[in-house]
């Protein structure tokens, strides 16, 4: 399917985009040739494929959730800017 000049500039009019006329042109080749790939692909017969959104199957990566001793207080305030007791302290967020 050949798109025309018109169209490209209606295309560019709808997307707010402002193209030059050597623009014009290459945008009309390369949306053409867009345009006959899609033609290639109505050929083919899907109807025995199962719609579906995912190409590939989906695989949690995730481990497994262990429960286990937590690291002392004293060790993770090493890194706290400030603190006050066994807590950070922190400037106020909210009014």
């Amino acid at each position: 399917m050949k798109l025309s000049r018109e169209e490209v500039i209606h295309i560019a009019a709808l997307a707010r985009l402002g193209i030059t006329d050597a623009e014009i042109e290459k945008a009309r080749e390369q949306l053409s040739n867009i345009l006959e790939n899609f033609e290639v692909l109505k050929e083919i017969d899907t109807s025995n494929v199962p719609p579906t959104a995912q190409s590939i199957s989906l695989v949690n990566v995730l481990r497994d959730d262990v429960p286990q001793a937590s690291l002392p207080a004293e060790d993770i305030l090493l890194n706290a800017p400030d603190r006050e007791g066994d807590l950070f302290k922190l400037r106020a967020v909210l009014e």
